[in-house]
């Protein structure tokens, strides 16, 4: 069975975690910390402008000794990126993120942000896949599924 990022991986509503372009990189970090995530969706009104990950703290914030207390997100975060609809599987997510090298995938429906996936979730998800396949292979193998061998 094919994994789709919608039910398969984000199932209900998902707690969004989003920011303001406004906010400090202290503040957001401090949110991130609380919530135990690694980045942050950055919005205007309903509008997704930006994602702000801890690789944009390390290399834009960090490594070039800018203080988290005055640099606000807007001027950090990685902006317009890259999003995947809900009908997409799980597969393809992951595929998208190892080719360019991120770990977090914002997911759009109809222009609505309806959640992020990160590789950890593709991968339990993927792993259940892969799990299952191998079940139901065992399953026809030893004729425990009805298929039985003649």
């Amino acid at each position: 069975m094919i994994r789709k990022i919608v039910p398969d991986v984000i199932s209900g509503v998902q707690d969004l975690a989003t920011a303001s372009a406004h906010m400090t990189v202290r503040d957001a970090t401090q949110v991130m910390a609380q919530r135990r995530i690694g980045a942050l969706m950055v919005i205007e009104g309903p509008r997704l402008v930006g994602i702000f990950t801890e690789r944009d703290l390390l290399s834009k914030v960090v490594a070039q000794r800018r203080d988290p207390d005055t640099v606000h997100l807007g001027d950090v975060m990685t902006r317009d990126p890259d999003t995947i609809g809900p009908e997409e599987s799980a597969f393809a997510a992951l595929e998208m993120m190892r080719r360019r090298g991120y770990r977090h995938l914002p997911v759009m429906d109809r222009g609505r942000l309806i959640g992020m996936v990160s590789v950890r979730d593709l991968y339990a998800t993927a792993l259940d896949e892969v799990e299952e396949g191998l079940k139901e292979r065992d399953a026809f193998i030893s004729g425990s599924a009805g298929y039985g061998l003649t």
